[in-house]
């Protein structure tokens, strides 16, 4: 059986720049920086006291009370951006196409807000009011169950918690059950929440975060590839797309926004938190998702980066960059979205990949904001401070995980 056209057709997002996706889009074409202060609880203790929070989302703008009410924060951004993909491509579950429609869903973290208050009640002898709903909220997964049923979508259903590749990674999953034939049409969510107090205090321990110069300038925090990064600046969001059999899409008339071209996913088998120096694993990903494609590295006409802004990493991905594309990376754009969004765990795929569409379809490639002084081993173009200008018709994002997890996507404009 030959693979089926698997194209996107429904976009949904929720980020620290907006509430929608244009919102996000239009503020991130403006190099804005989403991240802040946090004010919801009290940062004295930590280092680090910044995060990409989205303080004016209101989960009743999405779902009925008794749904907001009940799910985590994680949940509620999960199902506003799904709810907004699905709106946005028109889609209905028909009779007898129940099972023809599945859900993949994505989180790194999982139910913090949830765990935290829940242990709270525990630890002050409250037990008795411990929610009911503790352990289905806890089971994270269970919020594609709530994204089912809304929808009626009776098709194969997955959840990924696979750290911060688990966006891309769940449209990968999204795109091979539609090439082959398992589903009509996939919906994906990615989401975390996880600026609580405990997580914070977690990252602020391993050292993973940006330190505290950047308190009093929070928008300066996030600076991949600069020479003054010193880590990564946590977020909250969530990002969502329709995945569909492009014969399916057409016979609906549905508006496509791209295609998924290739997919692919390796492991560096290496530390649970450090990637591999050399760039081994994160090289191949990329191989393997354009091969997947089809293509060849000099083909490739935008990448958008992982570009977490830790010293680690930024050096990795510039390395691995450079030996799948030899001495064509020093030509190609790259850009990191996390400049202005911080590090959306398990959601930052799903969002970067809804950007990297939007690139294809506006001519217009994000900057890398912050990139005053560049690492003298990140000697790229990772398209410093201004958005610029250019035609892409097939790009690469890539994301690489806690664990040595990589996935990485080939999109294509669709014409």
């Amino acid at each position: 059986m030959d693979k089926r056209k698997t194209v996107i057709t429904g976009l949904g997002a929720v980020t620290p720049l907006g509430l929608t996706v244009e919102e996000s889009w239009e503020r991130l074409c403006c190099g804005k920086s989403g991240i802040r202060r946090i004010e919801h609880f009290d940062t004295s203790p930590l280092k680090c006291q910044i995060a990409g929070t989205i303080p004016d989302f209101d989960p009743l703008n999405h779902l009925d009370r008794k749904t907001a009410r009940r799910v985590d924060r994680t949940g509620q951004l999960f199902l506003a951006a799904a709810l907004m993909a699905i709106e946005d491509a028109h889609l209905e579950v028909k009779k007898g196409e129940e099972y023809q429609v599945g859900t993949v869903g994505a989180s790194a973290l999982g139910a913090c807000e949830t765990f935290e208050k829940n242990h709270a009640l525990v630890l002050s002898g409250k037990s008795q009011k411990v929610s009911p709903f503790f352990i289905v909220n806890m089971a994270a997964n269970t919020i594609v169950g709530e994204l089912a049923i809304f929808l009626g979508a009776r098709g194969p259903q997955y959840f990924l918690q696979e750290a911060c590749a688990a966006g891309t990674k769940a449209i990968g999953t999204a795109a091979r059950l539609v090439e082959w034939g398992h589903a009509d049409a996939v919906i994906v969510s990615a989401a975390d929440a996880g600026i609580t107090p405990t997580v914070m205090a977690g990252l602020d321990k391993s050292n993973a975060l940006a330190d505290s110069r950047w308190n009093e300038q929070p928008e300066r925090a996030s600076r991949p590839f600069d020479r003054d990064r010193s880590g990564f600046v946590p977020s909250e969001g969530a990002g969502a797309l329709v995945i569909e059999d492009y014969s399916h899409a057409l016979k609906r008339g549905a508006h496509i926004y791209a295609e998924v071209g290739g997919f692919g996913a390796t492991c560096d088998a290496y530390h649970v938190t450090a990637p591999d120096p050399e760039g081994r694993s994160a090289a191949q990903c990329m191989r393997l998702a354009i091969e997947d494609a089809g293509l060849s590295p000099g083909e490739i006409e935008y990448i958008n980066a992982h570009g977490t802004s830790t010293p680690a990493n930024d050096v990795t991905e510039t390395l691995a960059i450079k030996e799948i594309f030899g001495s064509y990376a020093y030509r190609i754009p790259i850009s990191s979205n996390k400049s202005m969004i911080g590090h959306l765990w398990g959601g930052a795929g799903a969002v970067e990949a809804i950007f990297t569409i939007k690139t294809m379809a506006s001519g217009v490639i994000p900057p890398t904001i912050n990139l005053e002084h560049p690492d003298p081993s990140c000697d790229l173009d990772y398209v410093p401070n201004k958005a610029r200008r250019a035609q892409v018709s097939t790009a690469l994002k890539n994301s690489f995980g806690f664990g040595g997890i990589n996935g990485c996507l080939v999109l294509k404009k669709f014409s």
